[in-house]
């Protein structure tokens, strides 16, 4: 299943957090928040999808709490009156770990999924198309929030929840800079968007908008694996490629081609301990590029999420949302970069191109 373009994550926002939805929710909205629950005094976080900056009208209140045992409540606020509570007796986090905590908007309930597995589900009180704006509060560390659009799905049918990953920002200055010292609170800059929303806290990628990413959510994905780069690269494009590098991996390799040319070859050999980087032309393989700041970033037997965004000059790579290297481009047309090819000793569970 394809999905419908949607608005870039949040990256490692600031708890209290608050930020437009853009566009407000609607049915077959996905978001996606993912973090860790800080060792404190405080008993209690909470997600709000609300309407507005103030918290007088919340169509949805998920308020988690490490009290009795611990329970979750949901709620409604209208007018600055809260409803009647709904509680679940039961507490999927825990301190110190980490979460990826899901909302689905659908045409007539919420589903709520916590670490890929279904929790619970909240039937609208207020129509959700009020709700413009996502808020969180409480002792959290947050990674990233995420959102995904996609087509309406009949009422039956399971949608499968697929699994981002946060890219660090950089700094606004165009000169290369050292891996590992972005300003963690600057987004890019790009020509290609102009942003038109209030300085919001939180940081978000930009996403040419003439053109929708393609998210194949399935969790069956055949190797070696080919799909289309709609649009083909250009600033501000991302790809994400995630899954599970296989117990006895020796190499894979994530190719990003132009008809038989690759552009970019991204290839970790687990028997040299090494993730080799090269451009084939013309059958032609040119210099590898070996050096990283640190160690081997991918494991055997361990997920993994690859995330490439494309630059003017260059690609900059992050694995597990930890800024890994940049690849100066040997082919200049970026467009003509159309395709992606993923093979080797690795399972996918997630793509977006």
């Amino acid at each position: 299943m394809a999905f419908c373009g949607a608005q870039p994550p949040y990256l490692s926002p600031i708890v209290p957090f608050s930020g437009i939805i853009q566009g407000g929710l609607q049915e077959g909205l996905q978001i996606t928040v993912q973090g860790t629950v800080l060792h404190s005094f405080e008993n209690r976080f909470a997600v709000n999808l609300q309407t507005g900056f103030s918290d007088k009208d919340i169509a949805l209140h998920f308020n988690p709490r490490f009290e009795e045992g611990g329970y979750v409540v949901c709620n409604t606020k209208q007018k600055g009156c809260w409803g009647p509570e709904e509680r679940k007796m039961q507490m999927p986090f825990q301190k110190g770990k980490p979460f990826e905590l899901c909302f689905l908007v659908q045409s007539s309930e919420f589903k709520v999924m916590v670490n890929k597995n279904f929790f619970v589900q909240y039937a609208h009180r207020v129509p959700f198309h009020r709700v413009d704006t996502i808020s969180i509060t409480g002792p959290l560390q947050l990674s990233y929030i995420n959102f995904q659009r996609s087509p309406v799905q009949p009422a039956s049918s399971s949608m499968q929840f697929s699994q981002p990953v946060r890219f660090p920002p950089k700094h606004r200055v165009r000169k290369p800079k050292p891996p590992g010292i972005w300003p963690p609170n600057l987004a890019p800059m790009t020509q290609t968007v102009i942003h038109t929303m209030h300085s919001a806290p939180g940081q978000m990628f930009p996403q040419n908008p003439g053109i929708p990413p393609m998210v194949y959510p399935n969790p069956t994905y055949p190797m070696p694996f080919f799909t289309s780069i709609p649009g083909g690269l250009y600033p501000s494009k991302s790809i994400i490629v995630s899954g599970t590098v296989l117990p006895s991996a020796k190499r894979f390799h994530i190719n990003l081609r132009s008809g038989s040319d690759i552009a970019f070859h991204l290839n970790p050999r687990f028997d040299e301990n090494v993730v080799v980087r090269n451009t084939q032309i013309n059958s032609s393989w040119g210099s590898e590029e070996r050096s990283l700041p640190g160690k081997m970033p991918f494991t055997r037997g361990t997920s993994f999420s690859v995330w490439i965004m494309c630059e003017s000059h260059c690609l900059r790579v992050a694995v597990d949302g930890q800024h890994l290297f940049e690849y100066f481009h040997r082919m200049k047309n970026l467009p003509a970069i159309n395709n992606l090819e993923v093979a080797g000793d690795v399972q996918l569970t997630h793509v977006q191109t």
